[in-house]
């Protein structure tokens, strides 16, 4: 199997440790190697945070610039200060408003990059469904929905499922195929 290289990043707070763990847990499970590096940051202030995770064969726990397969960003801000890292032909999943991500100033770098960026309002979509500090899981089922990368929605909906305290399971699962579904739509559209 090909290594494929996630970068996650977002704001202290956000869940970013949580959504490396599910993706961990979920290749685990299928058997596949894993190998993973976190930056903290000023985590508890707000901060940068960003976690590697790298699925397959691999020699070291950093991903390079120019070496990730995925970008999924809890914070807009962030997934422009890590796009860097994403790959020609890459893809970029982003918690932000859909009409204006991404920025025309990252456009053309975006175009030249072949990176394919996707974007959904996972915060605003998680408070609606009544758990805010699910923005994390609502990524995760966003990303899930394109079927890209090793690990296949089914199985990430699985572990989330594992892992999810009895009191949550059932909001969590019902938040992973609203935003799943959400996904879907941008792929196959009505």
């Amino acid at each position: 199997m090909k290594t494929t290289n996630f970068v996650l990043s977002g704001l202290g707070g956000q869940g970013i440790l949580f959504m490396t763990r599910v993706l961990a847990m979920t290749a685990l499970n299928q058997g596949f190697n894993i190998l993973g590096a976190e930056t903290h940051g000023m985590a508890q202030r707000g901060g940068s945070v960003v976690s590697h995770l790298k699925i397959g064969e691999a020699n070291s726990s950093l991903i390079r610039a120019g070496g990730a397969d995925f970008l999924l960003s809890l914070d807009e801000s962030e997934a422009y200060r890590y796009l860097p890292y994403l790959k020609k032909g890459g893809m970029l999943f982003a918690n932000a408003g859909t009409n204006a991500f991404p920025d025309g100033r990252v456009a053309g770098y975006l175009d030249k990059m072949q990176i394919a960026p996707r974007a959904m309002e996972a915060g605003r979509t998680a408070m609606e469904l009544g758990s805010p500090k699910s923005t994390n899981l609502a990524m995760i089922a966003f990303y899930s929905a394109f079927g890209t990368g090793p690990l296949s929605s089914d199985d990430l909906r699985a572990t989330v499922r594992t892992i999810s305290p009895e009191p949550f399971q059932e909001m969590n699962l019902k938040i992973f195929d609203v935003c799943h579904e959400i996904g879907k739509t941008m792929i196959d559209p009505l």
